[in-house]
């Protein structure tokens, strides 16, 4: 046969080195919030601060993420339109989190201090989280050059796997990273961001699926003038829904152990669902490509509901590790689903918007998190799992309904 009798190579429909690329980054923003979640009480209380400060750091901290998620990711569809990048704001954002970060245990050096200068302290922590807000959107956003649309799901359960990675860290390793102090734990945090911002350079990030496989895709059309406002606000209602459903289940099911004596186990219980959930990413991402992202999206947030329902037959140690398994292998179905939804809802050329008020969305459910907490602590067992049910269940509808939009756009 002659070399011109073979069949033209198939072109990959997934960019694996800029995807690999992205999940480093993804795993050191988890790993950064871990450390600041695990940090926060104690730093707050060596500079003489209430541990209520703590909720209202978090609470201004979500707010002002709520609003600059969508706007940064925005101003980064319109990098990427006139210069073909939107690595500045990659580039500028991890730099300054980076600096800030390593900053913040810097205070405790030294010692005796003004009355006016510890409250540097709650500003340098805002400042952290507004630079972490520069780039995450307009970061995630890239995944949409890396992948076909119906391998979108798999590309994107390498991010769930290193995120979950990284997000197991807090229940498995927390003692571990507080025995290693402020200043060393930061550096590393600090150091992991500029180092995962490195590797994403390194891979060339605006590379892009479509221009490898232009001959066997219909390309893609220009960017659009008009949004769907339906749209986003159903993109914005579905990150509230689900990440409040997750806060309450993971607020709920440290409860129930205790109620049933499993206390003492809680860490490594907890720690098994971001385990489940980074061991069963890339299964549940073939599964998403085979049934469709919005299926697989329905399944897994109607699957996380029913599970906390059975939260209340965790009465031994097994069952909650296998309840525990259970969670993190649906969760899987619906981490995966996240972006690839919010790139599907947005108009082309403005995939970091729609990004940005998928996380804009989670904000908000923190947000109204912290601002209850106080009456969410109040409630029973039974009642903050129905909660959650709740929440997952009107997730469940509002990804329906972005089905029945898109048959009404395409009809």
């Amino acid at each position: 046969m002659k070399p011109s009798d073979h069949p033209p190579s198939r072109p990959p429909s997934i960019l694996w080195p800029q995807v690999w690329g992205l999940a480093s980054l993804q795993a050191a923003i988890a790993l950064t919030w871990v450390i600041y979640n695990l940090y926060l009480p104690q730093l707050l209380q060596q500079f003489g601060f209430p541990l209520t400060l703590a909720t209202i750091l978090l609470i201004v901290e979500n707010v002002l993420a709520m609003l600059m998620e969508p706007l940064m990711g925005s101003l980064s569809d319109r990098t990427q339109q006139t210069i073909a990048s939107r690595f500045p704001f990659i580039a500028v954002g991890t730099i300054l989190a980076a600096a800030f970060f390593v900053a913040i245990p810097t205070m405790l050096l030294f010692g005796s201090m003004p009355p006016a200068l510890p409250w540097l302290l709650p500003l340098l922590l805002v400042s952290w989280a507004l630079a972490m807000t520069v780039f995450r959107s307009p970061a995630m956003s890239l995944l949409g050059r890396y992948a076909l649309n119906r391998d979108l799901p798999q590309a994107a359960s390498i991010l769930t796997l290193m995120g979950g990675l990284a997000a197991g860290m807090a229940p498995l390793a927390g003692e571990y990273l507080l025995g290693l102090g402020p200043s060393v734990t930061f550096a590393i945090g600090s150091l992991t961001l500029l180092v995962a911002a490195a590797c994403l350079r390194s891979v060339n990030p605006n590379r892009s699926i479509e221009d490898l496989s232009a001959k066997t895709i219909k390309p893609r059309s220009s960017p659009s003038r008009f949004l769907s406002w339906q749209n986003l606000v159903l993109l914005l209602s579905i990150g509230c829904c689900a990440t409040l459903g997750f806060r309450l289940l993971m607020d709920q099911f440290p409860k129930m152990l205790s109620l049933y004596g499993l206390g003492s186990n809680k860490g490594p219980i907890l720690g098994a669902i971001f385990l489940s959930l980074a061991l069963t990413a890339f299964p549940a991402g073939t599964l998403a490509t085979k049934l469709g992202n919005r299926a697989a999206m329905i399944l897994g947030l109607a699957g996380l509901g029913i599970n906390c329902l059975l939260l209340p037959l965790a009465t031994s140690t097994p069952l909650a590790i296998g309840l525990a398994i259970a969670i993190g292998a649906i969760l899987s179905l619906v981490n995966n689903g996240t972006v690839p939804l919010a790139l599907s809802l947005a108009p082309v050329g403005r995939e970091g918007l729609g990004t940005g008020l998928y996380f804009s969305g989670a904000a908000l459910a923190n947000s109204l998190f912290g601002l209850f907490v106080n009456s969410i602590q109040t409630l029973s067992p039974g009642m903050g799992s129905l909660l959650a049910t709740l929440m997952f269940l009107a997730a469940t509808v509002l990804v329906l309904l972005t089905r029945m939009n898109l048959r009404r756009s395409s009809g």
